[in-house]
């Protein structure tokens, strides 16, 4: 079965399930979780108009993730963190429920997915950037280079 949006929601299938079981591996190691990291930012930056309403959530999820790789931040809930780091997964892989390279339609599950995924977690992501602000007294700098 695949992932599908429906009504709002968005129906999980085999590709997603398989991303979360896998980010609990990812979450073990923070050095498999930072080369995710690395190159779902590459991607994300080359695809970066597809994500364009997203930009500043999704930004801030990948801050949330390294900080909670290097150690510095623990305060989001474990289902929370699952649900990101399988967006991340499920975005790199290179064949998901449409595969990325059937242009844009193939970016369009990714959308769908993350937005469902923020949906979820904002209350989490605003949480990490007042604990952000208080811990650097400044806003943050983007994951993706640009503020």
């Amino acid at each position: 079965m695949a992932d599908r949006v429906a009504d709002g929601k968005i129906e999980h299938g085999s590709f997603f399930e398989n991303a979360r079981a896998r980010a609990f591996e990812y979450l073990r190691n923070p050095g498999k979780l930072n080369r995710l990291l690395d190159r779902a930012t590459r991607e994300i930056y080359r695809r970066q108009e597809a994500f364009a309403g997203l930009r500043d959530s999704l930004q801030t999820c990948l801050r949330l993730l390294r900080a909670y790789a290097d150690g510095r931040y623990r305060g989001i809930p474990a289902a929370s963190l699952v649900s990101i780091v399988a967006w991340l997964i499920y975005f790199v892989m290179p064949v998901d429920s449409i595969p990325d390279f059937i242009l844009a339609l193939g970016l369009v599950d990714d959308a769908a997915l993350l937005g469902w995924v923020l949906s979820s977690v904002r209350t989490d992501l605003d949480r990490f950037v007042e604990w952000e602000n208080r811990v650097a007294g400044e806003p943050a700098k983007s994951a993706l280079g640009k503020n």
